[in-house]
C-alpha cells in the first residue's frame, strides 16, 4: 500500500489504498506555487489580507485584470476558478469569492482578498488582517472528468446561498 505525504499542514497523510477502495478518482496532483493544489473541499482557517491599490488593473494568474471592487481572491493552494465562502471569524461576516490569482506570498496567510470583499467581511484598512475560514463551494473542472465538482459537504452544498459574482 502506497502512502502519500502532503506538505500542507492541515493534511497529514493519505493512504492511496483507502482512496482507491472508496472509489474516488485519483489524478496526479497539479502543483501550485506552494505545492500540490488542494481539491479536498476542506475548510481552511488562517489569516487573510487584502490587495494593495497598486495592483488595480494588473493581470491576475487567470489572465483577467484585477478589479479592486470585485470578489477576486488569491490562494496558493486552491485551484484557479474555485468558488469559496470566506468568513471573518472575529465578526462572523462572510462573502463569496472567486480564486483568480496566486498568493499571498507571506508566511501564515491563506488568502488575499480584494479590498471590496475585505470591507464586506469587516477587515478594516487600518488593521489589514483577519483570522478567516475559507470553505470551497465549487471546484473548477478537472481534466479527467470534464465536470465541476461540488467541494463542500452535502449539508453545506444544500444550504449555500445563491452566488452572484461581480466582474
Amino acid at each position: 500500500m502506497m502512502t502519500i505525504v502532503s506538505r500542507m499542514p492541515w493534511i497529514t497523510t493519505v493512504t492511496l489504498g483507502w482512496v482507491l477502495a472508496m472509489g474516488m478518482a485519483v489524478a496526479a496532483p497539479t502543483r501550485g506555487a506552494a505545492g500540490p493544489l488542494d481539491r479536498s473541499g476542506q475548510t481552511r482557517i488562517g489569516t487573510a489580507s487584502f490587495y494593495a491599490e497598486r495592483y488595480s488593473g494588473k493581470t491576475m494568474a487567470d489572465g483577467t485584470p484585477m478589479r479592486l471592487s470585485s470578489n477576486n481572491a488569491a490562494s496558493l493552494t486552491l485551484p484557479l476558478g474555485t468558488i469559496a465562502r470566506v468568513t471573518n471569524l472575529e465578526t462572523g461576516r462572510s462573502a463569496i469569492i472567486a480564486i483568480r490569482d496566486r498568493g499571498p506570498y507571506v508566511k501564515g496567510r491563506i488568502v488575499d482578498l480584494s479590498p471590496a470583499t475585505a470591507s464586506q467581511i469587516g477587515i478594516s484598512r487600518r488593521k489589514g488582517l483577519a483570522r478567516v475560514a475559507v470553505t470551497p463551494i465549487t471546484l473548477p473542472e478537472t481534466r479527467n472528468t470534464g465536470r465541476s465538482r461540488v467541494a463542500a459537504t452535502p449539508l453545506v452544498a444544500r444550504t449555500a446561498a445563491p452566488m452572484r459574482l461581480s466582474h
